[in-house]
């Protein structure tokens, strides 16, 4: 087997195609010390920010159930499970428990569960052909493709059930709270306060700190607004000149200006055991249908080149990695403590479940659109098997776009950390 036929059938596999006898587990003292230094690692991190540990420490777990959602559900449809690995790359430490080698490997960058026969380029022992992946029923296989995003969704779940009974619910309202007035902006010069709640510009009611942007460069430079605000909970009404954007560095270099930052306004709304557990799962799809939006934001080439040039600094549209989004769990974590990392953990659990069901492959979205697009073509009871590898120029594609996503993220990562 040549490195690229291997590259093409662990990608479509979803894992390691070669199987390790017996005699050949991975072990020894390499293993040892490689399972001890990736132990050692996390104990470090620990020492360093106890904020990074725990949420790292979550990811993991995430990982680990994500791949015990596949693992379960294909043993419970009759498929053959020969591999459950940490990690990927090289085997540091392996056992094998029946039919299935268990074990870790040397890159901590997820996790993978072999399944047989996922797809027509997998050749399985004939022997074995009645328990491959491609050979069970559509319901079957849908099961066990999205068992690993309905896994993310059940932690998901359990964690806002968490948050929500010990700490109650975190509730955004309408209006944009001032969190900073330049002193010598027009914001200031006419009234406007640290602390103050904008309702309402010229009548229009303002949802959120972006909304309060978009309804201030509605107007011109030099012309007023007026401002429905909220001060210690008595209802105002100020007026303000607008100023013209001096930074020429600014996209938004020219346009109106109010010389304020903003914040949504949150309240937190407390739960018994009944709500909580309504609410936290009702909660998961306004969560979801921002994830996917995210996605589809983020997978924009155009948004990833801008925040890469400079020109683009919207938070919404910009990649990151887990690098970025444990570098902001600390700030999280010192802020609201534990609970904080339970609901970052809750929110990330959701958009990657939602990620990885998007029909591209090699994630398992594809696996379930080609589930799908076979049994639209079977005819009278009879199997339809797409050849996947016609799909491989694609699949690359796909691959070369996630890699260039990661790259950048993890360079803006680097050099424009998340709430730096």
């Amino acid at each position: 087997m040549t490195t690229y036929d291997k590259f093409k059938g662990e990608m479509m596999a979803g894992g390691s195609v070669v199987e390790q006898p017996d005699d050949q587990m991975a072990g020894g003292w390499r293993g040892a010390l490689g399972v001890v230094g990736i132990i050692g690692l996390l104990v470090w991190l620990a020492t360093v920010n106890i904020w990074w540990f725990a949420f790292v420490v979550g990811v993991l777990i995430a990982v680990f159930m994500h791949e015990l959602g596949h693992f379960v559900t294909a043993r419970m449809t009759g498929m053959k499970a020969t591999q459950f690995f940490i990690g990927f790359g090289p085997r540091l430490w392996s056992f094998r428990r029946g039919e299935t080698e268990y074990g870790v490997r040397a890159l901590p960058l997820g996790a993978f569960v072999r399944i047989i026969g996922m797809n027509s380029m997998d050749d399985v022992d004939p022997v074995d052909e009645h328990r491959t992946y491609r050979v069970k029923s559509y319901p079957k296989r849908m099961l066990v493709i999205t068992a690993g995003s309905l896994m993310h969704v059940f932690m998901a779940i359990a964690l806002l059930f968490t948050v929500y009974v010990i700490d109650g619910e975190i509730v955004q309202r309408d209006g944009a709270e001032i969190t900073f007035v330049e002193p010598s902006g027009p914001a200031f010069s006419d009234g406007v306060r640290e602390g103050d709640v904008v309702l309402a510009v010229n009548g229009s009611t303002v949802n959120g700190p972006a909304e309060l942007g978009q309804l201030v460069r509605s107007n011109a430079p030099g012309e007023s607004i007026t401002l429905d605000v909220l001060r210690d909970g008595r209802p105002m009404v100020l007026t303000v000149g607008l100023g013209a954007n001096t930074d020429e560095a600014s996209p938004l270099f020219g346009q109106p200006y109010l010389g304020v930052g903003s914040n949504g306004v949150f309240e937190t709304v407390e739960h018994g055991v009944g709500a909580a557990a309504v609410n936290s799962v009702t909660d998961i799809f306004p969560v979801a249908w921002e994830s996917t939006k995210g996605v589809i934001n983020v997978l924009n080439p155009v948004n990833i080149v801008g925040h890469l040039a400079g020109t683009n600094d919207d938070i919404a549209t910009r990649p990151t990695t887990l690098v970025g989004v444990t570098g902001i769990s600390d700030d999280i974590g010192e802020a609201q403590g534990f609970i904080g990392i339970l609901y970052l953990l809750a929110v990330l659990n959701v958009f990657v479940g939602v990620f990885n069901m998007f029909p591209l492959l090699p994630l398992d979205g594809g696996h379930a659109a080609i589930a799908t697009y076979e049994r639209f073509r079977e005819r009278k009871g009879e199997r339809y098997y797409a050849d996947v590898a016609r799909l491989m120029p694609f699949a690359m594609g796909v691959i070369m776009v996630l890699l260039f996503l990661f790259m950048s993220g993890l360079y803006l990562d680097i050099t424009d950390p998340l709430g730096g």
